[in-house]
């Protein structure tokens, strides 16, 4: 039986929720005893206490890693026993779904309905995807001359660690866990401090599925605390990171003073859906209105930049407005409810301060722009749009990250791409047209990692994610991450 918002709230009256680390196998609090509070952004309500780990705990848990590690406890098992392992994994994230949709929706804001539908099923599917490719990754023979042979094998890295941001919790960590682990990894996972629930949870049914003491550990803690230790840390092989890009830049800094560690960065966007005039017009505005207000636009994918041709921008943005009337904030807990608050009243200030930017700039407020629901305790905002806007106005060339719009049009497709690439970031972009022709040369131009046309946030675990220029590098889901995770060693043999 589907559950309605007081199913919910029982639901969480019988739930013991857990903060702290998980390292080598087991819970514990901080090495300093140090925590901090967690309060729901739906409703403000407690959540729970957080192990507040910093240096000390990062040493431990680098410490039970390398050890693992060296082991061979999970580096040395088969790619095929390494596949059951983590596809029973997956199945567990199912079979405790509602419990770690609810802890999603809870910690960060977003719909129960999207918590159910899409962060659970899509983590499961990452961990199940990364396992079932494992062992169907070669190695290679190089072609060499006749006395001699060469082998160019797959290794895995090492110590992995992820530093994961707080608006898709789950579904950001298993993109970087699932394939380190399937690679022979040990792992540790430093979730937001926004939103630690999921990722401690999932700790314990990471040991239930068999995954070894110690290759998979979890600490909840700030960035500028065990955070900044892991990406200092000599004996850290690789760091993944999703964040933003000023984090990005501080986190090759200390990979440079460090051991020079790898480090793969997926750093925010400022995504361009351009619209022409020979679109289907009532498809794109529907798009357009999700891709600015799914997941509260907390997305580094967000469509927050609408480029739309002059001569349909008075036909079309009334459409754009009609359909946003779909997303509504309402109660995170509802079933019905297809926006739901901001992360925290932090990030609800700074989009406001956004909103008063624009309009001290000289946009146009179309719809939006205020604080909704306030009687709930919780972070809400209406969507929002702005007209008016030149690309050289704050709203169009700094991540916003929540539900704000900013329409710019254009007159010709060479104007349309400089406007559309005329960014530091580069993560993702829409093209909306019926000319084939049109589409794939625009593609082309486009300095973007993913390029969506006719449909937007489009993709699944079969091809690469991440961005051009201030977006980052790597790439993660696909065969691609394995990459990132893995070393390349080259052995000769004289015959």
């Amino acid at each position: 039986m589907n559950k309605n918002r007081s199913d919910w709230e029982q639901y969480f009256l019988s739930l013991t929720l857990e903060g702290r680390a998980f390292i080598d196998g087991e819970y514990c609090w901080a090495a300093s005893g140090e925590t901090f509070d967690s309060h729901s952004p739906v409703d403000g309500r407690f959540l729970a206490a957080i192990a507040s780990t910093d240096a000390a705990d990062a040493d431990l848990a680098v410490l039970v890693a390398r050890r693992t590690f060296e082991s061979g406890v999970w580096s040395r098992l088969a790619p095929a026993e390494r596949k059951r392992t983590l596809i029973r994994f997956a199945d567990l994230i199912l079979a405790h779904k509602d419990e770690l949709a609810l802890l999603e929706t809870l910690d960060m804001g977003k719909p129960i309905s999207d918590s159910c539908a899409i962060d659970i099923p899509a983590t499961a599917n990452a961990i199940r995807w990364s396992a079932e490719a494992i062992d169907k990754i070669y190695d290679e023979v190089a072609p060499t001359a006749h006395d001699q042979l060469g082998l160019i094998t797959r290794e895995p890295i090492g110590v992995v660690a992820a530093i994961v941001p707080w608006n898709f919790p789950l579904i950001m960590a298993s993109w970087k866990f699932a394939p380190a682990l399937a690679a022979g990894n040990s792992f540790i996972l430093k979730p937001s401090e926004k939103s630690p629930l999921t990722a401690i949870r999932i700790a314990q049914l990471a040991l239930e599925a068999g995954i070894p003491k110690g290759v998979f550990n979890v600490l909840p803690g700030f960035g500028h605390t065990v955070g900044k230790a892991l990406a200092l840390h000599m004996d850290v092989d690789t760091l993944a990171f999703t964040g933003s890009t000023a984090v990005a830049k501080q986190l090759l800094v200390y990979a440079g003073q460090s051991n020079l560690k790898r480090v793969w960065l997926e750093a925010g966007g400022k995504s361009p859906n351009v619209v022409f005039a020979d679109a289907d017009l009532p498809v794109a505005a529907e798009a357009a209105a999700a891709a600015i207000a799914f997941n509260q636009g907390e997305m580094c994918t967000a469509g927050s930049r609408l480029l739309v041709e002059r001569s349909i921008k008075d036909q079309f943005l009334p459409m754009v407005i009609e359909a946003l009337k779909a997303w509504k904030p309402g109660h995170a807990l509802d079933p019905a409810t297809t926006v739901g608050a901001l992360v925290d009243s932090r990030q609800l200030e700074n989009v406001l301060r956004y909103i008063g930017i624009a309009q001290e700039e000289g946009a146009q407020l179309l719809v939006g722009g205020q604080r909704t629901l306030e009687d709930t305790g919780g972070q809400y905002l209406e969507p929002t749009v702005f007209d008016g806007v030149t690309n050289a106005m704050t709203i169009a060339q700094e991540e916003i990250f929540g539900p704000v719009l900013a329409v710019i049009t254009f007159d010709t497709v060479q104007e349309a791409l400089a406007i559309a690439n005329d960014s530091i970031f580069g993560l993702a972009a829409g093209v909306w047209t019926r000319d084939l022709s049109k589409a794939h040369t625009f593609a082309r131009g486009l300095r973007a990692g993913s390029v969506w046309v006719n449909q937007y946030d489009a993709g699944d675990m079969t091809a690469p994610f991440g961005g051009f220029k201030q977006s980052g590098n790597g790439r993660d889901k696909s065969l691609h991450a394995f990459d990132k995770y893995t070393e390349l060693k080259a052995t000769w043999i004289k015959l």
